[in-house]
């Protein structure tokens, strides 16, 4: 097997169950959570860039407001996209927040097409219709909008669409992220223990260690990640993108009890076969491609 589906799913399995390690910390308010692992995530991938001795692109960065600025807005998005995830998982929305991931690839598409010029394939658009169509089920059967999954969508949708332009590996990126965030994340974890508040004061030691655990958590996925889609095709990578929500899903049905009536399954039923299409598609454009080559 090649090595690098074994790097790609090994990182959407982490994703997949990181409700798991999210729920050990229920007892800590969310936005807390995630300021910890701005900070403990910064302070493992600095020790990766130390180990790898790779801190020549911080001196270019440094010198380009326009990156530094990208990389900002980007950074805003990862901390809106994460505080919302840990709420969720937090107030027993996991299939919610699972739904985010499951149209992710299609809220790509539309993007791809809106701000990069792309030209969608006619499947490709009925793959987007039909998800549109599971989303505006769901809208109608629970009398609101599904605001959780297209949060998390639109949120990581164009935060990747910042990546995708940005001249930073996925590393150097996310530790660019992390270490803008920094400051502001430590000025409030500060705060908070001052007051005689927060994980540092009240938590005890198994808690502290669970926000300790959040800095590897949050990088050694994305470096198996990065490893994975530098040896195999999109269209692969693209299919192995659903085990992160799949497993999401099953963990908020069958660990944690969330609802998951026939009603609210329709619109999911809507949302997957979607995938199928656009999924089928990929594949069939890729094996199109090797054979014409």
């Amino acid at each position: 097997m090649n090595p690098g589906v074994i790097y790609a799913a090994c990182a959407y399995i982490a994703w997949g169950l990181l409700p798991i390690f999210f729920k050990q910390l229920g007892k800590v308010n969310a936005f807390e959570v995630v300021m910890h692992r701005m900070v403990w995530a910064l302070l493992f991938l600095m020790g990766v860039l130390a180990v790898l001795r790779r801190w020549s692109w911080l001196r270019a960065v440094i010198g380009q407001p326009r990156v530094l600025a990208a990389f900002a807005a980007s950074a805003f998005l990862l901390s809106i996209n994460w505080s919302v995830y840990v709420w969720a998982v937090h107030n027993a929305h996991v299939v919610d927040a699972s739904l985010g991931y499951f149209i992710l690839p299609l809220v790509n598409v539309a993007f791809g097409f809106a701000f990069l010029h792309e030209r969608p394939r006619p499947i490709q658009w009925l793959a987007v219709a039909v998800a549109a169509g599971g989303v505006l089920w769901l809208t109608v059967q629970a009398g609101r909008l599904p605001w959780i999954a297209l949060v998390l969508a639109f949120t990581f949708g164009v935060y990747g669409l910042l990546r995708k332009v940005a001249s930073l590996g996925a590393l150097e990126g996310l530790t660019l992220e992390t270490m803008l965030l920094a400051p502001f994340a430590l000025g409030l974890i500060g705060w908070w223990t001052w007051q005689g508040q927060g994980a540092l004061v009240q938590g005890d030691a198994v808690t502290l260690g669970w926000l300790l655990l959040a800095g590897p958590l949050t990088a050694v996925p994305l470096l198996l990640f990065a490893a994975g889609a530098r040896r195999i095709p999109m269209a692969t990578l693209g299919i192995l993108q659903y085990i992160s929500p799949s497993l999401q899903m099953l963990l908020g049905v069958w660990l944690y009890g969330e609802a998951f009536d026939p009603a609210r399954a329709t619109g999911f039923y809507l949302i997957w076969l979607a995938l199928v299409i656009y999924s089928v598609d990929s594949v069939w454009r890729a094996r199109r491609q090797i054979s014409n080559t």
